[in-house]
């Protein structure tokens, strides 16, 4: 009964501290700043390219082909990179649970053998062993805060990886397609330029055209079949890249049969400020960081103070072997309880320098997020004024295209009726064919642009685990 008189007091006691340690645990926690959002613009200056809110989770299916939603979705399921940062985030979530669980009790079973204190038996111990690091002065709290930023970070990274996975696997198709049209332009153009060099040999020999004209014509079909060269290489390439985009090793052979150049269906968009900070994964990530950072510095401000634990044992003992004063095969018993108390004293300062120095990091951080904030506001201000150039680029273009056509068309009525010689409708033949192939690259540009602004407001689905993952990680999909 004293026994059990004795423990009640020391449990007691121990409830105490932990109460009073609770209340003192709020009383140094570091306070999260404030992130800066003043360097946001109120409004975009190259405004004039806006129309109506932004698709941001399928901004592709603007250009009206099938084939590049379909290759959109694979790439989001196959991508390594995207693989890898699934992983990284399910890793980060683990450790963020465990670092929600790090202030609270833990239990232990042990075994092991101990000499008495004469070295004359030897005794076979098992028992049970709990402890409690009370989380004082804020250390659980910024122990939390570390693994949740850490799964934060995390969780940017992968929407950063899909954001730029999406517009390179649009970028890539916008450029093998219009490779594939620059292909059969300039092959049209080189059996145009042959034709033409036929035509001035017979002028040749009907001495209407002397042999300057028929090397000029010769040139200009020798330059015409190298020309070829740059576009097979450009499809060949995208292609390839493409295959490593969906996580394949060889391109699907149907992406070789030319098609038509995707056309975006009305390529204005507008965003708010506010919009950049939710979408744009390299400011959430900035963030994150900060959140880490104060996390950092409430532990270095803990480690000021005295750190609190409670423990428990419950430990039973035979003598296995060797003279004691209990027999061989008697199992005794004995629990105890109390306080763990670790008081700094003197360190050399090391603490406090450590302490300022996470209040310098801390500050840094603050500076990073600043900084990813500017930089995500220029990047959507350049892609509104290059959408907006190629755009009037794109008009342009296509009326030269209009103007060419209509010039075609008087030509060959002009030969149909016999007033206009066949190398006069070679000539306006060929250069139909460069101004189409400009309009080609207008249009190859006016995408890139499009690309380019949403990449730049962080446009892409937004990640969802898997059933397994979230019972994994104790979390639903983000």
């Amino acid at each position: 009964m004293l026994r059990f008189a004795h423990h009640c007091r020391w449990f007691s006691r121990a409830l105490t501290a932990a109460v009073l340690g609770l209340a003192l645990g709020a009383c140094v926690a570091v306070q999260v700043p404030k992130l800066p959002t003043g360097d946001l613009p109120g409004h975009w200056r190259n405004a004039s390219a806006l129309g109506e809110k932004p698709d941001l989770t399928g901004w592709w299916r603007r250009f009206g082909d099938a084939r590049l939603n379909a290759l959109v979705e694979v790439a989001l399921a196959d991508n390594p990179d995207v693989a890898q940062a699934v992983w990284n985030l399910r890793a980060a979530r683990a450790l963020d649970d465990t670092g929600r669980a790090g202030a609270r009790p833990s239990l232990a079973f042990r075994t092991g053998e101990q000499s008495n204190a004469a070295n004359t038996a030897s005794y076979f111990q098992a028992g049970f062993d709990a402890t409690w690091e009370l989380g004082l002065f804020g250390r659980s709290g910024a122990n939390s805060q570390i693994a949740g930023a850490d799964a934060g970070a995390a969780a940017a990274e992968l929407q950063s990886a899909r954001v730029s996975l999406v517009a390179e696997v649009v970028r890539e198709y916008l450029e093998l397609r219009a490779a594939q049209c620059e292909e059969v332009l300039l092959g049209a153009a080189a059996r145009t330029a042959a034709r033409k060099l036929t035509l001035v040999r017979g002028q040749e020999r009907l001495q209407l055209a002397t042999r300057i004209d028929v090397e000029e014509a010769l040139t200009e079909a020798e330059e015409a079949e190298a020309r070829l060269a740059d576009p097979r290489t450009a499809i060949a390439r995208s292609a390839q890249a493409l295959a490593l985009l969906l996580g394949k090793s060889e391109p699907d052979p149907a992406w070789f049969v030319p098609v038509l150049q995707p056309q975006l269906e009305g390529g204005d968009v507008v965003s708010l400020p506010a919009d950049l900070l939710r979408t744009r994964p390299e400011i959430r990530y900035a963030e994150a960081q900060v959140l880490k950072a104060a996390g950092e510095l409430g532990i270095a401000e803990a480690d000021l103070y005295p750190r609190l634990s409670i423990g428990g044992g419950l430990t039973f003992a035979t003598r296995v072997q060797g003279r004691g004063r209990t027999g061989a095969g008697t199992v005794n018993g004995i629990f105890g309880i109390g306080p763990f108390i670790d008081i700094p004293l003197f360190d050399w300062g090391q603490r406090r320098a450590q302490r300022d120095s996470r209040a310098d990091l801390l500050q840094a951080a603050l500076a990073r997020y600043r900084k990813a904030v500017l930089t995500g506001a220029a990047q959507v201000e350049i892609g509104l004024a290059s959408l907006h150039a190629a755009d009037q680029r794109l008009e342009h273009a296509d009326a030269a295209v209009a103007a060419s056509q209509r010039s075609l068309a008087l030509n060959e009525n002009l030969q149909a009726r016999d007033e206009a010689d066949q190398l006069n409708l070679v000539a306006a033949e060929l250069a139909l064919g460069r101004v189409k192939l400009g309009q080609v690259q207008a249009r190859l540009q006016h995408g890139l642009a499009f690309v380019g602004l949403y990449k730049a407001l962080g446009g892409a689905p937004l990640p969802h685990l898997d059933a397994a993952a979230a019972a994994a990680t104790g979390h639903q999909g983000s």
